[in-house]
């Protein structure tokens, strides 16, 4: 089996391998604009609807107060004001949905109006392919990327995957031993904040983080992660 998702700045991750491959895929990119960093997800239709119950709402459109037509989809515009106990500090968050035919884009700003919004948007332009949306800076917009864009996957009985191009700032990270040598790259381990663990493995031109499934580790993960190719195609 092998499936290929589009990252929001256009790079496509091809997945192959005798796994469950059927799992739909998220990208995040981080953006910066007039001096303020912003992070964009884009993902099916159906994260819209996530979106839409986080804000009340049980329907395609509900939790929504405010619909616009921009950039051949529908722009969604939903407003929450949720308390940090932290900062002890009640929040004024805006949150919008790009949908497209079969995929949607959603950004969050804080203490910003529908103005700001579209000053945001109006930096980028939106475009939506079979296999994922992707998003460009428009000429003279004023924004940029901070960085690649990261694709985010559950693979069943494998675990959570987040792929990134590999980078040299990737490699100035890797232990000076050589990991466990796999068919699909170079495995190693770590543990997160938490204790928990977590792997990375390097391969010629991709980078992926692994949280492993429950009860996967050694050689079954080891076994797991060889019938797993990734590489950029685009």
């Amino acid at each position: 089996m092998a499936v290929i998702h589009r990252a929001l700045d256009s790079r496509q991750f091809q997945l192959a391998g005798q796994l469950d491959l059927g799992q739909p895929a998220t990208s995040v990119l981080g953006v910066s604009a007039a001096g303020r960093l912003h992070e964009f997800t884009a993902g099916l239709a159906a994260l819209g609807a996530e979106v839409a119950a986080g804000l009340g709402g049980s329907g395609p459109g509900a939790g929504f107060d405010e619909e616009l037509s921009y950039q051949g989809g529908a722009l969604r515009i939903g407003r929450l004001h949720p308390y940090d106990p932290q900062i002890k500090l009640t929040e004024d968050l805006l949150v919008a949905c790009w949908q497209g035919e079969r995929h949607c884009l959603v950004t969050q700003l804080y203490a910003a109006g529908t103005t700001d919004l579209l000053g945001l948007l109006r930096t980028l332009r939106i475009e939506e392919h079979p296999d994922g949306l992707a998003v460009r800076p428009a000429l003279a917009g004023g924004s940029e990327f901070t960085g690649p864009a990261t694709v985010i996957k559950q693979v069943p009985a494998l675990g959570l995957l987040e792929m990134s191009p590999l980078t040299s700032e990737h490699v100035k990270t890797l232990p000076s031993w050589g990991g466990l040598r796999t068919p699909a790259g170079e495995l190693f381990a770590d543990n997160l904040t938490d204790g928990k663990p977590y792997y990375v493995l390097a391969a010629p031109d991709t980078w992926t983080t692994l949280v492993p499934a429950a009860g996967l580790a050694g050689d079954r993960l080891a076994g797991q992660v060889g019938r797993l190719r990734i590489q950029l195609v685009g």
